[in-house]
């Protein structure tokens, strides 16, 4: 409820701001002038059940395209408008309306006679001054509407293309030389809903093939919508390779779902993709063994299937290392304190649309890439789809090639 109705509350502030820019900054009253406003509305009403509507009920996924382009094309064109208010408050500051002058002595009305008329000047120095500003306001929104149709064009083309491959190298100081060279292909956030086509699901899998690693790890957020909407979808991750297996662990999204994360482990099960369920498994490998673990999502715990760090990482062999596969990067928090040496992670999209990239800080220790947390090193990857609009603009999607040193 209280998403709702901040995503409600937001909305109608935006395209309030939008119409003050967009409509009455750049027409004068009349015909024009509303029907550019029902429009605005229109859309306004668009992006409210898009983002409503498509999580109740996957009746309303013919929405999605349009819903989601528009809402990336709202959020850009609110930022350009926003950094030429400066810009837009000078140039109407230093283009000012000339000064009419002044009248040295009143003139002296009789009674019952017509008023004087307003000199001309009056009148033209007006129509000039709303000329002015209408010519304003009309370039600003000019240079905001082609900087955010051209930004959402490349991040649109960015987002439907195929993922980045990162090779990343992982020095593990307690790692058995033996495991030295064990290559994790991961990938996380892949989204499956209304805007990805079986193309996407293949292309990610072709790709995860061609890397020709050892473990496959597949860090939450597969899917948006129940098995009997997009199981087609899916059936392609039959065909993953790799050494060891592939595995999976839940993301947010799946609790999303109208059936819940369960219905999408089974599946993945008849897909050979096994689901790390606040548990752990043993990778052998030349003769040595790595503890991979896994742990449920935290948004999970809302519906009493919460991650179990206890149950997944308690009572293990301390001199094995350990990669632990957990969806959100501040999952960390809980596994500094069981020895972890590294936990492969997703979530954050890596801002997918700038400037969300500075936001994300503010909920997660890392938005993309490597670090060290609490001692606990952190690889975070982008994703290899997206979420809500189609548009990725300064985080590409990524599959990763991690390699143990």
């Amino acid at each position: 409820m209280g998403f709702a109705v901040m995503t409600i509350v937001a909305t109608l502030v935006v395209h309030y701001y939008l119409w003050r820019r967009l409509v009455r900054s750049t027409t004068s009253p009349g015909r024009g002038r509303r029907a550019l406003t029902w429009a605005l509305v229109a859309l306004l009403v668009l992006v409210v059940v898009t983002f409503l509507g498509t999580r109740l009920t996957t009746g309303l996924w013919w929405l999605a395209w349009p819903g989601y382009v528009w809402f990336a094309l709202m959020f850009y064109l609110v930022v350009f408008l926003a950094v030429l208010e400066i810009p837009r408050a000078l140039v109407t500051r230093l283009w000012r309306r000339p000064a009419v002058p002044a009248v040295k002595e009143p003139v002296l009305v009789a009674s019952g006679a017509p008023p004087a008329a307003e000199p001309a000047g009056s009148a033209e120095a007006a129509a000039a001054d709303v000329s002015r500003r209408l010519f304003i306001g009309r370039g600003t929104a000019l240079v905001a509407g082609v900087a955010a149709l051209g930004t959402v064009g490349y991040g649109m083309r960015t987002a439907l293309g195929p993922p980045v491959i990162e090779p990343v190298n992982v020095t593990l100081p307690k790692l058995d030389p033996r495991l030295s060279g064990l290559r994790f292909a991961v990938v996380s956030d892949i989204h499956l809903g209304p805007l990805t086509g079986i193309g996407h699901t293949e292309r990610i899998v072709r790709m995860i093939n061609e890397l020709e690693a050892d473990v496959v790890a597949i860090v939450g957020d597969l899917v948006d919508g129940p098995v009997a909407e997009l199981g087609t979808l899916a059936k392609p991750f039959r065909s993953l390779e790799s050494r060891y297996g592939a595995y999976f662990v839940t993301g947010n999204h799946e609790y999303y779902t109208a059936n819940g994360p369960e219905e999408w482990v089974k599946e993945l099960d008849q897909l050979g993709v096994r689901s790390l369920r606040n548990e752990r498994v043993e990778i052998r490998h030349q003769g040595a063994v790595l503890d991979l673990a896994g742990v449920n999502d935290i948004y999970g715990a809302n519906v009493n299937d919460g991650p179990d760090f206890d149950k997944a990482l308690g009572g293990r062999d301390a001199s094995r290392s350990t990669v632990l596969l957990a969806h959100q990067p501040v999952q960390v928090e809980r596994a500094k304190d069981y020895g972890v040496d590294l936990q492969l992670s997703g979530h954050t999209h890596g801002g997918q649309i700038v400037p969300f990239n500075l936001v994300v800080p503010l909920q997660q220790p890392v938005v993309s890439g490597l670090a060290t947390v609490g001692g606990v090193q952190v690889y975070v990857t982008r994703g290899a789809g997206f979420w809500g609009p189609p548009v990725r603009v300064g985080a590409p999607p990524e599959i990763t090639l991690l390699e143990l040193r």
